[in-house]
């Protein structure tokens, strides 16, 4: 491999292709932040709605039923 029309990559070279990287993930981040953050709200709310209900229904199937008579 010849030597020739290659040049040494500078630190600056670096940090603007870093920063041009940087950029477009950070467009894309703030363009899907408006769908992905209610959705993952209304995903959180229904796992624990699911956890709330499933409880609920093994304590009712667990608890005993207690008869109080009087003498």
């Amino acid at each position: 491999m010849a030597a020739e029309g290659r040049r040494r990559v500078s630190r600056a070279d670096i940090e603007s292709k870093v920063r041009e990287l940087t950029g477009q993930v950070e467009g894309e981040v703030r363009q899907r932040q408006g769908v992905v953050v209610p959705a993952l709200a209304a995903a959180g709310v229904a796992v624990v709605l699911v956890a709330y209900l499933l409880g609920r229904r093994a304590g009712r199937r667990r608890s005993a039923v207690v008869e109080i008579r009087r003498a």
